[in-house]
């Protein structure tokens, strides 16, 4: 997708690069990456490098001593957490793995070693046996403890981190041989045992493709939910029952069935698995499903089903079903994502050196608080180019905004709203250029309501026409961007209150929008008296 086809997400706020960095480097998998990256570069003789097995993994012995070193040794999950860093450290390049010139058949000794595994066969090949070794790559010395080379710029530390990522996310999207085989009958015996003859790939009911594409749209909900959410920008999380619903459940539909619930229970605990591997990449801040709850789904109960998500839950059982949300970092790694998925995800700053249109045009899908930065960073990036320059400045910014803001089209009234939010951030030194505007049939109602609610001298006061002419404006802008709240009803019963011969009056305004206005009013003014002269107002301006 190019162009005008791409969809286009609300903004977020990230960090600078440099912060991002930090948070990579802090990721318990990079951190534990790089150290073991360390001790390699350590342990092996003068640069000869640490022996590996088939694929760059430690052997049985040196996985020890990593876990060791990493000082997991009270953990009953060091091996698996020390290999998962040492895997980390190769899949991002900073250990490269050098196989013997022999490794084809060192490759058939680790098959049949898998094969001996899954028949029991005591008497085939053992896969713990060296076929290469692995050393640090030079370009990173700066970061794991080499004599040559810089510490790499924050840039490099994401890509790094990315390249990492892309694997785990891989890996999480992809079910265990396991769990695979747990739907194929006969394909593991009574004593627990694969029974290869059994296996039939064909019969497995995986689609890696859309496994991939569930995981993401999870971690886009998650990412959409930031954006327009502030309390989840703000760092709230984001209850994984939720999470699980806004995949499964069709739009529209108010009351889930049990069949619907129960896809929500397996989204949800397939979901836990993926944010458990995840959060050590720091992708995530991840509370998991309560033990107890996944104990139970292991053994085939129904645990959650259908009633406990459709019940009302408090606040202590909602965490129980796990809690979620994207790190700065992770919420940066996402839209890294998409956009190579061709997605246009923008972020507050990124209007900075744009032109007063489009920033006017974007501001209407920005959160309030994300608005208020993006505004401030364009009015500062103005106030600085005076400075350097000795042109522009806030008086100018003004003016640019005021030029945006005009016009008859559709989005017109949109953006005159948009620049009144701007111009609510100016400072005194724009007051020139609004009284410049205030005899203006577009721009002369924005300016006064500037004025006054500074407190300027001297402003005039609007005739009726402007009056009429920036009611509809402002209706019109709020309709087309937040359609139809109770706040716009509670407006139009007000305005009817207010003005005698509201409608008589209103029909005759020269404003493209004027019809569909009055229509809008007479649908929800509570009044059916009202609303019928709202509708034969409508038809009035519609038939100059």
């Amino acid at each position: 997708m190019t162009g005008d086809d791409r969809p286009t997400l609300p903004p977020v706020r990230l960090p600078s690069d440099a912060e991002l960095a930090r948070d990579a480097l802090a990721a318990p998998l990079l951190a534990r990456a790089v150290e073991l990256t360390r001790w390699a570069r350590a342990a092996g003789s003068a640069g000869a490098g640490i022996p590996v097995g088939a694929g760059g993994e430690l052997l049985s012995q040196q996985l020890k001593e990593a876990a060791a070193h990493l000082g997991l040794t009270e953990d009953e999950e060091a091996p698996a957490l020390a290999a998962d860093a040492w895997n980390f450290a190769v899949d991002t390049g900073l250990l490269v793995v050098d196989e013997d010139a022999d490794d084809d058949e060192a490759d058939e000794e680790a098959g049949a070693g898998a094969s001996a595994a899954a028949t029991g066969d005591e008497t085939a090949p053992s896969s713990d046996e060296p076929v290469g070794v692995a050393t640090p790559d030079e370009e990173f010395d700066g970061l794991t403890g080499g004599s040559g080379g810089s510490v790499p710029a924050p840039d490099e530390i994401l890509e790094l981190w990315r390249t990492g990522l892309d694997t785990v996310l891989a890996d999480a999207a992809t079910p265990s041989f396991e769990e695979l085989l747990g739907g194929i009958e006969g394909a593991i015996g009574e004593n627990g045992e694969i029974d290869p003859d059994a296996i039939d790939l064909d019969a497995m009911d995986w689609n890696p493709e859309e496994e991939a594409e569930a995981l993401d749209s999870a971690l886009g909900n998650l990412y959409l939910l930031n954006a327009t959410d502030p309390a989840v920008a703000a760092g709230s999380m984001v209850p994984l029952p939720v999470l699980a619903a806004s995949m499964t459940v069709p739009d529209g539909m108010e009351e889930p069935t049990d069949e619907v619930l129960e896809e929500v229970s397996t989204a949800m605990m397939r979901l836990d698995e993926q944010f458990r591997m995840l959060e050590p990449t720091g992708l995530v801040a991840y509370q998991p499903v309560d033990e107890a709850l996944t104990r139970e789904a292991a053994e085939g109960e129904e645990a959650p089903g259908a009633d406990d998500l459709s019940a009302d839950l408090d606040e202590e059982d909602v965490t129980r079903y796990g809690m979620v949300r994207l790190t700065p970092l992770g919420l940066y790694g996402v839209r890294e994502r998409m956009r190579e998925a061709g997605l246009d995800v923008p972020a507050v700053g990124d209007l900075a050196d744009a032109g007063a249109d489009k920033l006017l045009a974007a501001l209407p899908v920005y959160t309030e608080e994300n608005a208020r930065s993006e505004i401030e960073t364009w009015f500062a990036t103005r106030a600085t180019a005076e400075e350097a320059e000795g042109a522009g400045g806030t008086a100018a910014a003004a003016r640019e905004l005021l030029a945006a803001a005009r016009g008859t089209d559709e989005a017109a009234p949109v953006r005159r709203l948009a620049c009144q939010q701007a111009l609510s951030l100016a400072g005194p030194e724009a007051e020139p250029a609004l009284r410049e505007v205030l005899e203006d049939r577009q721009l002369g109602g924005l300016a006064r309501v500037w004025l006054a609610e500074r407190g300027a001298a001297d402003v005039p006061q609007p005739d009726e026409e402007m009056v009429f002419w920036l009611t509809i404006d402002t209706i019109a802008a709020q309709v087309a961007t937040a359609g139809e709240p109770d706040e716009l009803r509670e407006l139009v019963r007000d305005l009817v209150d207010q003005h005698a011969g509201f409608f008589d009056k209103a029909w005759r305004v020269e404003h493209p929008a004027t019809g569909d206005v009055l229509e809008t009013m007479g649908r929800v003014h509570p009044d059916k008296g009202v609303a019928k002269d709202a509708r034969k107002a409508a038809f009035k301006a519609r038939s100059r």
